[in-house]
């Protein structure tokens, strides 16, 4: 049987070089031109003084010119030349993409085999270029396991034959050069397995704009002039000592944050300009917006990206979200992301089985599939993979000045058993349960984000015992900058659904936490995981009457915000949202026409303001210094007090009531003699409280309790808390 010839794989959509047969080359003492363009009628050479018309010599669109040529006609072909074609009755002209040298270097494409080319995203994907004077967009894309690999769009009539690419070597990058295309255009990749002959329709990995959904299409992206004016906020950020800074998180769905009245989103900019204030009013430092990179289902909240380089169009242009971004660190606001490196969906037009094998992902399903979530997980230890996926948390941090990354599902990512039964799943390499290839990805994603980003953060929602997910990889801890406790999340939100009167059997649920609070550096989260999915809002999780519900509520923020351990709050609980979160419609906004929500409202704007400013309550919140017990064990009463302190020693007092009987002539320990001030009751009228308490604040007497060389009494307000400081 006869090989195919270069031109029968041509021809056949098979031709992985397809350089080595179209454009200009020599022919002896002659030179051939040749075109292969399926729906042109004809095609003709343009130069500066002729039109010169090539030959049809192949029914299938195969067009060539030949020819010994005149002294003054090769230097001007060894330039990009024009071509003429007509097509359906339409005439246009552009340069043929066959008479362009390769761009990428073999530097970047060592680098990227490696997985160390940070800045891949410049390399790959499709990005406005000119050579020699010729203006259009160079594409790349990664598919070792290709036959072939094709630029379509409207630009081709999305025909993969027009526009093959050239492979790289042995690197696997595919390459092109179009010249005349613009920012907008629409492409996707036309692969072809080489092992099965299969036809794949793919988004780009790379790809950094996409087409408003439902529609899959990339979108050439424009060059970004946008001018940042957030200098003196890096500035600052790289010298933040965040250990002992405070940190208040409200955590965004930026689709139903609010809506306008037609149920249109908010864009990017309508939310700098709505969001910020609101924000910064309530006292909080940054905003952690679920994910924003694209994803073609709202209801997934953005956790099945689809785009790990683009801005979800839905609420505008990559520049958009800069302003967004740009605006709030103007006003002192730091931007989080939620970033999704643990599991990527399995729709069959984005990274599944790319080239038609499992190339980002594990072909073993006991390894690459998500049970929980349908999805794939990625294969951390093929070096590209790893590459992509470091590369789209650099691209965040750089070129969105991101101040930090929340890393979804880390727990999932730590262990090759999560939520699999046995013979499920399959073990390392050593008989371990441990994902070593997640592991070492994580740890050099965690140092190049600290190393590269000064003052930049991570931050890991990890629900298991792993030790040391927030301590530095020299010290052989995972490199997070903090992680998420959901261990006294799940605790806490325990012991407030009780009726307060059986609470005294549960004391332990609020004191054990201390035996591990300082293991790791920890955030104390009511995020969005917790308001969904039948496990009702923080308001509708409390037991009794309306005024017990909120009374119960302003006690659990006061107890969130006073206790070790930096603060996150999702969207709504700030002012007791009513019904569970729903990401199809905004948060009930109407609730604060009544006193108890504005009051809830009210309550969190001070207590956010009291945590920031106040340093006893956030310096030390990851040092078992800045904490002491008053009294853990009064579980008969359900009584809490205990002292925070600041780094010069300080001191407050918080005293915490969980049961609606109110405490007069309640005596705790204090630290030292004279007047101690209370700055903070969260049973104040103006929370919608009953206003029980002690005034302007209580002498302390030397009387010697709990340890401590003084002593205080106070009244203690139903289901409430108060904050004392010495003056």
């Amino acid at each position: 049987m006869t090989p195919p010839t270069r031109l029968d794989r041509l021809f056949s959509a098979r031709c992985h070089d397809p350089f080595s047969v179209l454009g200009l080359h020599q022919s002896g003492d002659a030179h051939l031109i040749r075109v292969f363009r399926p729906h042109a009628d004809s095609v003709s050479l343009l130069l500066a003084d002729a039109e010169i018309p090539l030959e049809r010599v192949d029914s299938r669109g195969l067009f060539e010119w030949r020819g010994n040529l005149k002294p003054s006609l090769p230097p001007k072909l060894r330039k990009p030349y024009r071509l003429k074609f007509r097509e359906g009755g339409q005439t246009f002209e552009q340069y043929d993409p066959y008479c362009f040298e390769p761009i990428l270097s073999e530097h970047d494409l060592h680098l990227f085999n490696e997985g160390r080319l940070l800045e891949a995203y410049r390399a790959l994907g499709a990005h406005l270029h000119t050579m020699q004077g010729v203006t259009g967009v160079r594409f790349a894309v990664w598919a070792p396991n290709a036959e072939r690999v094709s630029v379509i769009g409207d630009f081709n009539r999305w025909d993969g034959r027009v526009h093959p690419m050239r492979v790289r070597g042995s690197s696997g990058v595919w390459e092109l050069f179009i010249p005349g295309l613009a920012a907008g255009d629409y492409y996707k990749y036309e692969i072809r397995n080489r092992h099965t002959g299969e036809i794949r329709i793919k988004s780009d990995p790379y790809c950094q704009s996409f087409e408003l959904r439902p529609g899959t299409a990339g979108r050439v992206p424009p060059t970004s002039d946008y001018q940042w004016g957030d200098g003196a906020w890096l500035q600052a950020r790289a010298q933040r000592d965040w250990l002992h800074a405070p940190l208040n998180i409200y955590e965004v769905h930026a689709g139903s944050w609010r809506r306008h009245y037609d149920g249109r989103f908010y864009t990017y900019r309508e939310l700098a300009d709505a969001l910020i204030p609101y924000v910064r009013d309530l006292g909080f430092s940054h905003i952690e917006f679920m994910p924003l990179t694209e994803h073609p289902l709202d209801e997934s909240w953005g956790y099945q990206t689809t785009g790990y380089f683009a801005a979800s169009s839905r609420f505008g242009s990559a520049d958009d979200l800069r302003y967004l971004i740009d605006q709030c660190h103007q006003v002192g606001i730091g931007v989080i992301l939620d970033w999704v490196p643990g599991h990527f969906p399995m729709d069959d037009w984005a990274l599944a089985r790319f080239d038609g094998t499992a190339l980002y992902e594990h072909e073993d399903p006991r390894l690459g599939l998500h049970q929980d979530w349908g999805t794939h997980i990625f294969n951390y230890g093929r070096r590209e993979v790893a590459g992509f996926l470091l590369s789209s948390a650099y691209y965040w941090l750089k070129e969105f000045h991101i101040d930090g990354l929340r890393v979804d599902a880390v727990a999932s990512m730590l262990y090759l058993d999560y939520s699999r039964k046995a013979g499920e799943w399959l073990p390392n390499k050593y008989g371990g349960r441990e994902n070593l290839e997640a592991i070492d990805f994580l740890r050099e994603m965690n140092v190049m984000v600290h190393e590269r980003f000064p003052g930049a953060l991570t931050f890991a929602e990890e629900s298991t015992a792993w030790p040391m997910v927030s301590r530095p990889v020299y010290l052989g801890g995972l490199g997070f900058s903090m992680k998420w406790n959901m261990g006294w999340m799940n605790d806490t939100l325990s012991y407030f659904q009780l009726d307060p009167i059986f609470r005294r059997y549960h004391h332990n649920n609020l004191t054990f936490g201390q035996l591990y609070a300082y293991s790791e550096n920890f955030v104390l989260p009511f995020s969005h995981d917790e308001v969904v999915h039948g496990k009702r809002s923080l308001i509708g999780k409390m037991p009794g009457d309306a005024w017990q519900q909120f009374a119960n509520l302003r006690l659990l923020l006061t107890y969130q915000f006073t206790t070790p351990g930096k603060k996150l709050n999702f969207m709504g609980n700030e002012f007791g949202q009513g019904r569970e979160w729903t990401p199809g419609g905004e948060l009930d906004w109407g609730l604060l026409q009544t006193h108890w929500h504005a009051g809830v409202q009210t309550l969190m704007r001070d207590l956010g303001r009291l945590y920031m400013n106040l340093p006893a309550l956030h310096e030390l919140d990851f040092d078992a210094a800045g904490f002491g017990w008053i009294d853990c064990h009064d579980a008969n009463q359900s009584v809490l007090a205990f002292v925070r302190r600041d780094r010069s020693g300080r001191s407050v007092i918080v005293a915490l009531n969980f049961t609606p009987v109110p405490r007069e002539g309640y005596r705790i320990g204090a630290p030292a003699a004279g007047f101690w001030r209370e700055i903070f009751n969260s049973d104040s009228e103006y929370y919608g409280g009953g206003n029980m308490g002690n005034g302007a604040g209580a002498v302390s007497e030397d009387t010697p309790w709990m340890g401590y060389p003084h002593s205080l009494v106070l009244t203690l307000p139903p289901l409430g808390g108060v904050v004392l400081s010495l003056d």
